[in-house]
């Protein structure tokens, strides 16, 4: 069955002085639908991505009170009597945003989960891992489902919900695979990024908002997060990431250019993981060739944050003819969109690269609950090349009947048939639209 791939416009990426409006999340059908089937929710995310919002969408038919650890008396309260702060849900639902703050209070929410026995009790909205922390006296197990909420995704900007993987498991349309996206759109939305606040803003805004966002993460956020090193080191280490974005991570590297040890380098990207800010794509280990290298490959989550923190040149990106700046932020924008599809793909799929010694490379492998293989290529070119095809190609003989697709996303507005199952597509045909 093949699946259209018709492409949605580009979003406007400049800046705006209206009042926002508040788009649908892509994820709200999946929370909703565990808050009516466990005792907890756990919105998982990085700062200002907009838990707190999903948080009140979610509750807004049912009776519930919102708290807030923010709110310094309203911590002071969950530090001093948790019990007593949890009594002023009664039999409604209570949002307990940012809950990493008083770590303490999970065992009194474990005790009232217990105690009530009552579905849709909690949703706890945290800027870290607050399940896994250890900082958290208990995991919650069994007792919370869990939800990461990325940023705005391409297609909720633009009011689809995508599953590209899904797409990719049904068949591939050539004739429907055309985007109307040009370099420059493309451009746009890397420097954008997903935050809502960031997205609406351009020039020095953007650079001030991020500015501000980055002190904050790296002066407070990060002690919630359990990583106790200097501030200056975590912006150096950000820093260092995203102009290595998408890159194989080398810690003995980032600790000589960032003057620390190795120890502090992975006390800090745990602790940065931890917060949402990056992601690791971890390396697929399985055994075609015998000379496969195990390093994960690392990026600054947001693309936004990424190529402001790597000081890059919005304007030069849009110019540049030679691709070799905006490649890596490029596939690092790809990796991210797909990271916030996993979440409510019809499809269950894990994502890594694969690198041997022999020099045989693929950006992307999607690997599906049964096994089956989508491979990925991204390419900062308008032009589908035959070598770009080669590693797939060389890869297709090994996997046999388990590549569903090999994928060479550009920035071409058309589709490339180039041998069975190996495609060339735009990169939009990442967020078209499928059925709910």
């Amino acid at each position: 069955m093949d699946t259209p791939l018709n492409q949605h416009a580009p979003v406007n990426q400049g800046a705006s002085t209206t009042q926002p409006t508040l788009l649908p999340r892509n994820v709200a059908a999946l929370a909703s639908g565990a808050l009516d089937r466990f005792p907890i929710l756990a919105i998982q995310g990085a700062r200002r991505v907009g838990k707190s919002t999903l948080a009140t969408m979610l509750v807004a038919d049912r009776p519930h009170v919102i708290a807030s650890l923010d709110d310094e008396e309203q911590a002071t309260l969950a530090r001093q009597d948790p019990r007593g702060f949890l009594a002023q849900r009664g039999n409604a639902t209570l949002v307990i945003d940012e809950v990493q703050r008083v770590p303490e209070l999970i065992l009194a929410v474990k005790h009232e989960v217990d105690r009530s026995g009552d579905l849709g009790n909690f949703i706890l909205t945290g800027s870290s891992n607050i399940t896994s922390s250890r900082r958290i006296p208990d995991s919650l197990a069994g007792r919370a489902i869990t939800i990461r909420l990325g940023g705005l995704s391409q297609g909720e900007m633009a009011g689809v919900r995508e599953d590209f993987v899904t797409c990719a498991c049904r068949g591939f349309d050539e004739a429907a695979a055309e985007s109307s996206w040009t370099r420059e759109d493309y451009v746009d939305a890397v420097a954008a990024g997903g935050y809502p606040e960031l997205r609406r803003l351009d020039g020095q805004w953007r650079a001030l908002w991020a500015d501000s966002y980055l002190d904050r993460l790296t002066s407070r956020d990060i002690l919630d997060a359990g990583g106790n090193v200097a501030a200056p080191r975590v912006r150096a280490i950000l820093g260092l990431v995203a102009a290595n974005q998408a890159g194989e991570l080398v810690k003995a590297r980032l600790a000589a250019a960032a003057d620390i040890s190795e120890r502090s380098v992975t006390t800090c990207l745990e602790a940065l993981r931890s917060l949402h800010v990056t992601s690791a794509i971890p390396p697929w280990t399985a055994n075609l060739t015998k000379r496969q290298i195990g390093r994960p490959k690392a990026l600054v989550t947001d693309s936004g944050l990424a190529t402001h923190l790597a000081g890059v040149e919005i304007d030069l990106l849009k110019r540049e003819l030679g691709r070799t700046t905006l490649g890596p932020f490029m596939e690092g924008f790809v990796m991210a969109e797909l990271l916030k599809q996993r979440t409510w793909s019809s499809t269950r799929w894990d994502l890594a690269h694969f690198r041997d010694r022999n020099g045989l490379e693929v950006d992307g492998v999607i690997q599906l609950a049964d096994g089956r293989i989508i491979l990925l290529e991204i390419k900062a070119t308008q032009t589908y090349r035959s070598e770009h095809f080669a590693a797939m190609k060389s890869l297709q003989a090994s996997l046999g009947d388990r590549l569903v697709a090999g994928v060479v996303l550009t920035l071409s507005d058309h589709s490339y048939r180039y041998a069975d199952k190996l495609w060339g597509l735009p990169i939009s045909a990442l967020w078209a639209p499928t059925s709910p």
